[in-house]
């Protein structure tokens, strides 16, 4: 005998009415990915791997400042 599963329907989103709330939760995730990143990388022991980590680190960080400057 088998058992069935019911799976509930996705909540809808909630419709975000300003662009600074939007804004801001990005900002946090990408500060704390940089911070992440930081941590990560010090582990890192294949130079290609870390090389790629730093680059990704390097172009969120110019994101991150570049939107930082229009706040």
């Amino acid at each position: 005998m088998c058992q069935v599963l019911e799976f509930r329907r996705p909540v809808a989103a909630v419709a975000v009415e300003t662009h600074e709330y939007v804004d801001l939760d990005l900002l946090s995730a990408v500060d704390f990915a940089l911070r992440d990143l930081a941590d990560i990388a010090r582990h890192i022991t294949v130079p290609a791997a870390r090389e790629q980590a730093e680059a990704c680190r390097e172009m969120l960080q110019a994101a991150f400042s570049a939107a930082l400057s229009r706040v």
